[in-house]
């Protein structure tokens, strides 16, 4: 691994990172729209068309459909005409509203490849396949444009493969709920757009790693594909994409605030059972709920994990491993772990320590 992508490492902890506070809203009440590339950053160039400008386009035209059926909720877009943001100042905007939901929106591209087409969405994860990691380097080319890389992105190069190696050490806390609205708008642009299915991905893209809520990244097609470019600049192409998108979010919208308040109702009718003697974590074998990993702690744990009990932290690696509960038996701590994945950490699981130590 050369010094470069160490280098990077090391600062995707203390230059990049937000600290993440889950949202326990009940109700989505902010959107943030991306508009893919802008101003000096064209994006993908077709024979007649530029990605920034079709993307700036569905981009308004899902926000007016959003708008229109929920006025209480807050649309706020990364930018509304043609102008250069940059990835890092996109997720800063959706992270200091506290948005719900992040969409970015973009155009596709293969060079020498005028018959590829149809449209996928993307949520952040590692590289599944070489045609993924493709579209990653393409959208995170934008960096390119901006004048401080090196401060920002710690020396990350975008057309590195070996620099993706580093997003293998991200976890998303919010990987199951992007992937529920990445599939929904994937199926509105199958089954109602009629657009041809390249299905829900994973890659690492740089505009979705800093996002602290559910956030995908669709691509609307082919802008190398001259039939794809044409019904991508067209009215009628750009309403039925942007609506595609608009009635995915309204289902995610409807699906998450019923799920929240059936939690909630869950959590409240639940009748407290008798306290059992507080068990010493630092005394023989204990077991523990592991529900998320950050690059540094978190200020005020309980209050942030507020739902869960008990909320502790060990280190490893030089992360900080968050876990809630602590039982005596493991059967007590496999119980306690259905009520944490019930409160949205999908990927908790149980862990076990003897006198405070890791096992």
């Amino acid at each position: 691994m050369n010094s470069k992508l160490i280098f990077f490492i090391i600062l995707v902890g203390f230059l990049l990172f937000t600290p993440v506070l889950e949202a326990q809203n009940v109700k989505i009440q902010t959107v943030v729209i991306d508009a893919g590339h802008g101003g000096k950053d064209a994006g993908a160039v077709g024979k007649k068309s530029k990605e920034k400008e079709i993307t700036l386009a569905v981009a308004k035209k899902t926000g007016e459909y959003i708008k229109k059926k929920y006025p209480d909720v807050k649309v706020i877009y990364t930018r509304t005409s043609d102008v250069f943001v940059e990835l890092m100042e996109r997720a800063r905007i959706a992270n200091r509203n506290n948005a719900d939901v992040f969409i970015s929106i973009h155009c596709n591209s293969v060079a020498n490849s005028p018959k590829t087409g149809g449209v996928e969405t993307f949520i952040m994860g590692d590289h599944r396949n070489s045609a993924n990691l493709a579209v990653a380097k393409r959208e995170n080319a934008s960096i390119l444009y901006e004048s401080n890389v090196e401060e920002n992105y710690g020396g990350f190069d975008p057309n590195s493969t070996e620099a993706y190696i580093a997003f293998s050490f991200i976890q998303s806390e919010f990987k199951q709920h992007s992937l529920k609205l990445a599939e929904l708008v994937q199926s509105e642009m199958v089954n109602r757009a009629k657009r041809h299915d390249r299905g829900v991905q994973q890659a690492g893209f740089l505009v979705l790693y800093k996002t602290a809520m559910p956030s995908i990244l669709v691509e609307l097609g082919f802008i190398s594909n001259p039939t794809e470019e044409a019904y991508m600049m067209s009215k009628d192409g750009q309403d039925v994409l942007a609506s595609a998108i608009y009635r995915a979010f309204c289902t995610y919208k409807t699906n998450y605030e019923k799920d929240s308040v059936e939690l909630q109702q869950e959590v409240s009718e639940t009748p407290k059972q008798p306290e059992k003697p507080a068990v010493d974590k630092n005394v023989g074998i204990v077991y523990k709920v592991q529900f998320t990993t950050k690059n540094r702690p978190v200020d005020n744990p309980s209050s942030v994990y507020k739902n869960l009990r008990d909320v502790d932290y060990y280190e490893h690696n030089g992360m900080y491993k968050y876990t809630a509960g602590c039982f005596a038996t493991k059967s007590e701590a496999d119980a306690y772990l259905k009520e944490v994945v019930k409160q949205g950490y999908d990927g908790a699981f149980v862990v076990k320590f003897e006198d405070g130590v890791r096992k």
